[in-house]
């Protein structure tokens, strides 16, 4: 049987290197008699979507499929590179210790040329520096590998809020770009619950043994009202009309929320939406000035009007 399998295995691999092959000549490279290949090409047809469409045509892969280079995530490369220990070697087929290697070397590269590739990412993302250090070292290349392999870090991180320092252990689920920052979002085990972290105010992050998975969680759902990044407790609804100079800009912003907007022929717009945080969207709201007229809810644009009213008073 495991002859077979690792026949199979070479078979698949011809067919992909030599589109069009003929089994005489699969018979050849795999040292066997053509009725073989027929026997193992019913089998392959099940697994794998290959075709013969006629005589001299020969057998070749349909549409864009192929065989993707190996990709073992972290956990199955551990438990693959035990597997020997695991095994009476005096019953392991003959070519296995060297198909072992091969596929451990495979792996090994593949993890290196991602990192390369993971590195080169990091190095071309630019990320600023907090006005009051010196210097901020940079944690992305080490997240997003923790997020890729699915692993456990351990950090430390302050909270400006409170103005502390705390360690935590993290399982990395997102990184989000808001606001020129980048926040993860991940299962943090000393709160016991999913939480938002800016990364400019990590201080270490450590990538652990551990590994853990999402399960079920969507990171839509959790973002769901959510503005940018912050999130609150209470919903609100917002109607907001937007100048014609400014509309289209406005119908550019990349959100998490599904605003609903109506043009109207004076080119202004109507935006309204609901979001669980109101601070968070008045400060977006701000940067268009007079251009943002809100409409609703009277409470707001109440709060928006004695907000000018003591801007007026500053600047006096």
């Amino acid at each position: 049987m495991s002859d077979k399998l690792i026949r199979i295995f070479n078979i698949l691999t011809a067919i992909q290197a030599n589109p069009g092959i003929s089994a005489a000549d699969l018979a050849f490279k795999c040292d066997v008699d053509v009725r073989t290949i027929y026997r193992d090409m019913e089998l392959i047809y099940l697994i794998a979507p290959v075709t013969n469409e006629g005589k001299g045509t020969g057998y070749r892969f349909m549409g864009r499929f192929a065989l993707t280079p190996l990709n073992f995530t972290e956990q199955e490369s551990l438990a693959f590179s035990m597997l020997p220990s695991f095994v009476d070697k005096d019953k392991l087929p003959p070519g296995f210790e060297s198909a072992y290697d091969k596929v451990m070397a495979t792996h090994r590269k593949e993890k290196a040329r991602r990192s390369d590739v993971i590195g080169d990412i990091a190095g071309i993302i630019q990320m600023g520096t907090p006005a009051y250090r010196k210097e901020s070292k940079n944690f992305l290349e080490p997240i997003i590998k923790a997020i890729l392999e699915q692993r456990t870090i351990e950090t430390v991180y302050h909270t400006q809020s409170r103005n502390e320092t705390t360690e935590r252990s993290i399982d990395p689920y997102y990184l989000v770009p808001r606001n020129q920052q980048f926040y993860l979002i991940g299962y943090c085990h000393l709160k016991n619950e999913v939480r938002t972290f800016r990364l400019s105010r990590f201080q270490k992050v450590k990538p652990t043994d551990a590994f853990f998975n999402k399960s079920d969680f969507s990171i839509k759902k959790h973002l769901k009202n959510t503005w940018s990044i912050e999130q609150g407790d209470k919903n609100i609804t917002f109607k907001v009309r937007f100048s014609a100079d400014i509309a289209r800009y406005v119908k550019e912003e990349e959100l998490f929320v599904h605003p609903r907007m109506k043009d109207h022929k004076d080119g202004s717009m109507t935006f309204e939406v609901t979001v669980n945080n109101e601070k968070e969207f008045l400060r977006w709201i701000l940067q268009y000035g007079p251009a943002a007229e809100i409409l609703e809810p009277k409470s707001v644009r109440e709060s928006m009007r004695s907000m000018l009213s003591e801007w007026m008073d500053v600047y006096k």
